[in-house]
């Protein structure tokens, strides 16, 4: 039964803090579970995708809920467009993610992954740019102003056996800054179904808005890398 102790409890608000946002003052670490649907994984039918947020103690910070139409779904698979809606304890939405139908093969490089957010709803904050790559996934982290603040690296092969994989956060400058991790899930979990774990790490002074961009970045890179289709994995090395 849920106490009303599960959810953290919302700091004061900040001048020029963008409503909802104000959960992401005060913590520097996210984590990001998604919920498994029975359906999906005795039968490998797509269904939309469900997340709980949390902080380092275990509250709830935020849920989030894919929003898609069948046919999309399960004709796109993990390359499927989607938005995103992320509420807060009350049930507002506070953040929205927009993905548009793209492609993320090397082989593409004029059609690359964007993701889009929003908070509140309607009030661009900043997106996600896949950078052109054949050896290792790499993404660009921009505000409102289209100006790349951050960046994020990932692994040759998104693929582990037993462990954690890694995508760094890192500055302009090639300085880490934080990171966004796969955790590994158990062996039955990892095999036949594609509900993950993540953990977002970034420092505890970094832009709010910025936080929310890094979580949209963990969707995008859930979708891209780790989602599955059919329940058949799809991991492969480099961008291929």
């Amino acid at each position: 039964m849920k106490t009303e102790g599960d959810w953290m409890t919302i700091p004061a608000g900040a001048p020029n803090c963008p409503r909802g946002l104000e959960y992401l003052m005060t913590i520097d670490q996210l984590l990001v579970k998604q919920k498994v649907e029975l359906l999906e994984a005795f039968t490998g039918f797509e269904t939309n995708n469900k997340f709980s947020i949390k902080n380092s103690l275990g509250q709830k910070v935020y849920f989030a809920a894919e929003e898609n139409d069948c046919c999309t779904r399960n004709c796109c698979g993990p390359a499927r467009p989607f938005e995103m809606r992320i509420f807060d304890n009350y049930k507002n939405e506070v953040i929205h993610l927009s993905r548009p139908l793209a492609c993320d093969s090397c082989c593409f490089p004029c059609c690359l992954q964007t993701l889009e957010v929003s908070a509140p709803p309607g009030n661009l904050i900043g997106s996600i740019e896949q950078e052109w790559s054949i050896c290792s996934p790499s993404f660009k982290i921009k505000n409102q102003r289209d100006e790349t603040m951050l960046r994020i690296e990932g692994p040759v092969c998104t693929f582990s056996l037993c462990g954690d994989v890694e995508f760094q956060v890192v500055s302009l400058t090639g300085e880490k800054v934080g990171k966004i991790s796969k955790q590994w899930s158990g062996l039955a979990r990892e095999m036949f179904t594609d509900a993950d774990f993540f953990g977002i790490n970034f420092p505890m002074d970094l832009d709010v808005r910025m936080k929310a961009v890094l979580l949209g970045a963990t969707f995008l890179i859930d979708a891209m890398f780790f989602e599955k289709s059919g329940n058949r994995e799809t991991d492969r090395p480099g961008m291929f």
